[in-house]
């Protein structure tokens, strides 16, 4: 099947190829982002892969389907850039990777937390200018601190079974609760205003519905332990930024790790070193010493991409062959849920 791919980046390309091996689809990379006045060049494409940052929405979507386009397929868990009840409407099945490499993330989770804790950005940016000094470079330790996961889906159960392997005190919160999980990866579940109020760190890894958008916001922040470290490498708008903003401000948010940002569109996955930033909130945002941003870079290891390109493409092939798509996201799953 030929599959349109937009916002392709070099290190996800030779992923795609070497899967590929044992589908053997047609792919046609585009740089672009999806969007509609992009849409029309997956003209003749009846499979099209779109990733976090594409606006496909219902302009976009009746572009495709003129084109010819009848499976939309997400090379990543989320979905929030994609018009479901559209989708549903024109009748394009939308089938995503609910998972690729947990252990990526929750890593990269836990080392943003360490790295905030530690002040290790701001350490490296020292000795590089010759500057030893360790001054304002105080952290604390991990051991018996109470961590806060908010969802425990495989990336929350694995990010707290590492932070439970540092001896801290693991509480979680899910609309779902896994006893079974629980017991497993040594955290117990409490309601989401108790972790909030007595958690030292809260990391979050839960989607991006209507429900969950900002999830964190003003009351939320103080709500929290003052001197709280908040860490997101789930989606960004989990987080209300103004409101992390005025919380790193007065000191009731001690620090912050995010791979992930509200209005990341447009910034992420490109390089825009020579430009000035004309985002104003996340300009701002950068200039606290005790925050690291990184550029949703969680998921990008070997495994994880290996095992994206995998399932995109079986998804692709489960639907050329007429077999159930395992994988399908629904708008009525996403408003039960």
């Amino acid at each position: 099947m030929r599959i349109a791919f937009f916002d392709t980046h070099r290190y996800e390309r030779r992923a795609f190829d070497e899967a590929n091996a044992g589908h053997e689809h047609e792919i046609v990379y585009h740089e672009p982002r999806l969007t509609p006045d992009t849409a029309s060049l997956a003209q003749g494409c009846p499979a099209v892969c779109s990733f976090v940052n594409d606006r496909v929405t219902a302009e976009t979507l009746e572009i495709l389907v003129r084109g010819g386009t009848k499976l939309l397929a997400l090379r990543s868990a989320g979905f929030n850039h994609v018009d479901l009840v559209a989708a549903g409407r024109l009748g394009i099945p939308v089938v995503r990777v609910p998972e690729y490499s947990p252990h990526a993330v929750a890593e990269h989770t836990v080392m943003l937390a360490l790295a905030v804790i530690r002040r290790v950005h701001r350490a490296w940016a020292r000795v590089r200018e010759g500057n030893f000094s360790l001054e304002g470079l105080m952290g604390f330790d991990l051991f018996q601190k109470r961590v806060g996961i908010v969802g425990t889906g495989k990336i929350g159960r694995v990010t707290a079974r590492i932070f439970n392997g540092f001896g801290c005190d693991v509480v979680a919160y899910d609309i779902y609760p896994n006893e079974q999980a629980a017991k497993e990866c040594g955290f117990s579940y409490v309601e989401l205003d108790e972790l909030y109020r007595t958690s030292d760190i809260i990391s979050l890894h839960v989607p991006l519905t209507p429900k969950t958008h900002h999830l964190v916001d003003g009351p939320a922040i103080k709500s929290m332990k003052r001197g709280v470290v908040i860490v997101n490498t789930g989606r960004g708008a989990l987080i209300d930024t103004r409101a992390l903003i005025d919380g790193l401000k007065s000191g009731q948010v001690g620090a912050a790790g995010l791979d992930v940002y509200e209005e990341e569109e447009g910034l992420f996955f490109r390089d825009l070193s020579d430009r000035v930033i004309q985002d104003d909130v996340l300009a701002r945002l950068l200039m606290f010493p005790n925050i690291l941003v990184t550029a949703h870079q969680a998921f990008l290891t070997r495994e994880a991409l290996a095992n994206i390109a995998e399932t995109t493409l079986a998804n692709v092939t489960a639907f050329e062959r007429g077999e159930l798509l395992v994988n399908e996201v629904r708008a009525e799953d996403v408003l039960r849920g």
